[in-house]
């Protein structure tokens, strides 16, 4: 599984320090890391090749649109 971040970074180069922030980030990691563990042992099992779904969950995250360009 992926590992925690040791820090998140913000634009200017620091890092994320709010507790509450930290938190909810730490929960969304944990989250997104069993939702794609989960659907990628799903596809594989159903007979999708695991480069071609590693490739399939890249071109998901890299296509994620971001809030502050809406």
């Amino acid at each position: 599984m992926s590992d925690m971040p040791d820090r998140w970074p913000t634009p200017d180069g620091g890092a994320v320090s709010c507790r509450e922030k930290l938190r909810v980030l730490e929960d969304n990691h944990a989250e997104a890391v069993q939702v794609l563990q989960d659907a990628f042992e799903d596809a594989v099992l159903m007979g999708v090749d695991e480069a071609a779904m590693r490739r399939i969950m890249a071109d998901m995250v890299a296509g994620l649109r971001s809030p502050k360009r809406q």
